[in-house]
């Protein structure tokens, strides 16, 4: 097995107590892997928060630096870190910056725009570089603690245009429609990941240059021989769950080094701002344990499952009595517009959709009760209840989730097709709607 590479300055996150006499020396023997430890210690207003250590593993001294990053600022002044978040120019990479504000704030509306230098992030011209940030989420801030927060900004011209990165504008305006509106569309997300090893840019937990043994033992498995990089799944969670996002569940993915989260329900536009936050910890974690971070949806070409991103969905009327029917009526909209929502579902999606490995083929839509084979999935459940959801399973780990939400509830909701495109993809797909 390979093993976790640190820095000689390590990080770990957790709760300190209140003395560092007393507290065992730590040797470089015990940084075989990431120590990710949470508790909640009773603080100053009752706020808990992740803790980050600077530690030198070579004689186990801590640094005097941790003293400064667990440093509470609340008994001496109002002021808070915010920390700026927005998406850069290739549509997945997370920028952010931090500055102060005077006071907490409860909501995004209270805090000031911002701006950075768009070409530095390959989305303005070095002669007009201004590009314009808009606050509209803020998370509690899981590294910093106290009342800083985390802002989920989207992108704008100085002139108020929405810059062409921005897709949250777009989803936005679909989103107030009134037609989606009265049907409440909920999200439940499953954002899969890859952990590579830094340097070498190879799977955690895989022999450099070599390979592991072949799938079947890693799903949701245990032990040290088939499990790689835990404590950063864990040490996610807790942190997503400190921060306020809707994360419901965890779990070690079939590649051995591959892990999955699920984020929701969620409603409407919220379920991509709480994604890409979730987004944007995950990498500041992987950052502290030297550990890359890839949503690449087949990172290891061969007989290994890729990554996507399922995207669960319902509305107000599937759930109900008689549900059944319109999801059936929502997969035969999806049929009709299968490459226009492959062609927004991540890029690199080609090397993933091949109709193996739990995927169906790009070029061809299929759907099917509790078959991964299929582009949409209905549970049995569903089937059963006759209301539920559904589940579509092209979407790509590195998808951007403000385009695939909006994308859903526009063709399921919005859009009609003519009667005779619907005649034609109800007799294709076998569908009695």
């Amino acid at each position: 097995m390979a093993k976790m590479m640190v820095s000689p300055v390590q990080c770990q996150m957790g709760f300190p107590s209140n003395s560092l006499q007393g507290r065992p020396m730590i040797t470089s023997k015990m940084w075989n892997s990431l120590l990710l430890n949470a508790q909640r210690p009773k603080t100053r207003r009752g706020i808990s928060a992740f803790k980050v250590l600077a530690v030198k593993s070579e004689n186990g001294v801590v640094s005097r630096l941790e003293d400064l990053l667990n440093l509470d600022t609340t008994p001496f002044t109002d002021k808070i870190i915010a920390e700026y978040i927005w998406i850069g120019g290739t549509g997945i990479d997370i920028r952010s910056k931090s500055r102060t504000i005077s006071k907490p704030v409860e909501h995004a509306s209270e805090l000031p725009k911002w701006n950075y230098d768009g070409s530095s992030t390959g989305q303005a011209p070095g002669e007009d570089s201004e590009v314009i940030l808009y606050p509209q989420a803020i998370f509690k801030d899981p590294f910093r603690g106290g009342n800083n927060i985390l802002v989920i900004c989207d992108s704008y011209t100085p002139s108020g245009e929405p810059i062409p990165t921005n897709k949250r504008h777009r989803a936005a305006q679909i989103f107030s429609d009134q037609k989606v509106i009265d049907e409440v569309p909920w999200y439940g997300i499953e954002q899969e990941y890859t952990l590579l090893q830094t340097n070498v840019q190879w799977p955690l937990g895989w022999p450099v240059g070599g390979y592991p043994g072949p799938q079947g033992p890693y799903y949701c498995a245990v032990g040290a021989d088939k499990t790689f990089g835990r404590d950063i799944s864990d040490a996610h969670y807790k942190a997503c769950l400190y921060a306020g996002i809707n994360i419901s569940g965890t779990n070690g993915e079939v590649m051995p080094g591959q892990w999955e989260y699920q984020v929701g329900p969620s409603v409407g536009i919220e379920a991509g701002d709480h994604i890409w936050c979730s987004r944007y910890i995950l990498e500041r974690i992987t950052e502290q344990a030297g550990v890359v971070l890839s949503l690449d949806p087949k990172p290891i070409e061969g007989d290994w499952n890729g990554a996507g991103c399922h995207t669960n969905y319902s509305t107000k009327t599937m759930r109900e009595e008689g549900g059944y029917e319109v999801i059936k009526k929502a997969i035969l909209n999806l049929s009709l517009r299968h490459m226009d929502h492959i062609s927004a579902y991540g890029e690199g999606n080609e090397r993933r959709l091949t109709g193996k490995h739990e995927t169906a083929n790009i070029n061809t839509f299929s759907w099917g009760v509790a078959n991964r084979g299929c582009s949409i999935r209905v549970g049995r459940d569903t089937e059963k209840q006759g209301k539920g959801y559904l589940e579509d399973r092209r979407p790509a780990s590195n998808m951007d989730p403000y385009v695939v939400i909006s994308l859903l509830a526009e063709t399921t909701i919005l859009w009609q097709p003519t009667l005779e495109a619907e005649a034609r993809a109800a007799k294709e797909l076998q569908l009695q709607v």
